[in-house]
């Protein structure tokens, strides 16, 4: 199980570094001096914050489970594991929501506000805003995998 989980946060923080980085350099500017970036969307920015902050954890929830595996088994490392995964997948989660949404808008357009579709235009854009989602998926599938396990873990232990 400890093997599981070291490569489990490895592997979340591989994946919300990736979609941080996907999103920040995500940009592209047309011949007509218009240019997509996530900085002009605050959605985008909550979602590039939350993968930056879920990578941050990642490491920290490794280091406590590297440094659990030293010492004797202790409930309350397990329950603030347990708090910090589950702080990690609300907070992926929450981001991600947002910036699906604004990306949904930015592909399809909602007619019935008059916003017209962008993706159209800025097809480079719209394609790393993609990439970058889809990794922060993963991330969250990964956390969620993570979470479950170390509620399971800290409800096992007696103190």
């Amino acid at each position: 199980m400890l093997i599981l989980q070291i490569l489990l946060r490895i592997l979340a923080f591989a994946f919300t570094l990736g979609a941080a980085l996907r999103i920040m350099t995500s940009k592209q500017v047309l011949f007509l001096g218009f240019d997509a970036r996530y900085t002009y969307s605050p959605s985008m920015k909550f979602f590039a914050f939350s993968n930056i902050i879920g990578c941050a954890t990642s490491v920290v929830s490794l280091f406590l489970v590297l440094m659990s595996c030293q010492k004797p088994r202790d409930s309350n490392k397990y329950f603030y594991l347990f708090l910090n995964d589950l702080i990690t997948l609300g907070g992926l989660v929450a981001g991600s929501a947002a910036a699906t949404a604004i990306g949904y808008v930015g592909k399809y357009g909602q007619k019935h506000s008059g916003w017209e579709p962008i993706c159209v235009f800025v097809t480079k854009f719209c394609h790393k805003v993609t990439v970058s989602l889809t990794l922060s998926y993963i991330a969250i599938i990964i956390c969620l995998c993570l979470t479950i396990i170390s509620a399971h873990q800290s409800r096992q232990i007696k103190a």
